[in-house]
């Protein structure tokens, strides 16, 4: 299971971005992190970046796993049914739930989704 922004299991660097022009304020081999957007999708996707993205409907992760988005990002519920979509089609994306403390880990384990990441991270 993935665990980013866990206090006791240390991650990638992760920077935001709105924008291509973001990108070049990041941090070298960062995953870069944005909210759905079909520019920077084909951008990131074009020139080989490792690259997160936020979705809010499954159409929206199934364009990310085709374009290469290393980790598909959702909330607890759409998570669990993008993950059924993963597994059905063998996306090589990771699916991540976003959760607000460990306590929630567990549950997002038996519902067997790739992973978690902490709200608290995606607070730009």
């Amino acid at each position: 299971m993935i665990l980013i922004g866990d206090s006791l299991v240390p991650y990638e660097n992760l920077c935001f971005i709105d924008s291509i022009a973001d990108i070049e304020f990041t941090i070298a081999n960062s995953t870069l992190i944005y909210s759905y957007d079909e520019n920077l999708l084909l951008y990131c996707s074009k020139n080989d970046l490792q690259y997160s993205v936020i979705v809010e409907n499954i159409t929206q992760a199934i364009y990310c796993n085709a374009l290469n988005c290393k980790y598909i990002i959702a909330d607890k519920k759409l998570a669990k049914n993008i993950q059924k979509v993963a597994e059905n089609y063998m996306f090589d994306s990771k699916i991540l739930a976003i959760i607000e403390d460990n306590s929630e880990i567990e549950k997002i384990a038996l519902t067997e989704i790739d992973g978690v990441i902490y709200s608290a991270l995606l607070e730009k």
